[in-house]
């Protein structure tokens, strides 16, 4: 017995319409908020400077002491330093408004 041929063209079709706007959301709310807010805090780091609070992704809060072209030198407490990759850094200046 064959299926009736006015229904198996449009359920395909609604399956595809469904599936585009699965992606329309994920794109919307998920990738692209979070590909901004990376961008954000690339420049962060790239404009970052001596004296500048930073967080890093371990969560280690530090003042920022000597830049390098890969690395930070940060001075956790006083007389305490570590050395971090830029990549690393999460977060220049928290609680600071833009």
């Amino acid at each position: 017995m064959a299926p009736p041929d006015g229904d198996a063209g449009g359920s395909g079709m609604i399956n595809l319409i469904f599936l585009g706007a699965i992606f329309f959301v994920f794109y919307f709310f998920i990738i692209r908020p979070q590909s901004k807010r990376q961008k954000e805090i690339q420049n962060k780091v790239s404009e970052m400077k001596k004296g500048d609070k930073v967080v890093t992704g371990g969560g280690m809060i530090g003042t920022v002491n000597s830049i390098d072209d890969e690395t930070v030198l940060l001075e956790i407490d006083s007389g305490v330093k570590a050395r971090f990759q830029k990549s690393s850094i999460t977060d220049v200046n928290p609680g600071k408004s833009k």
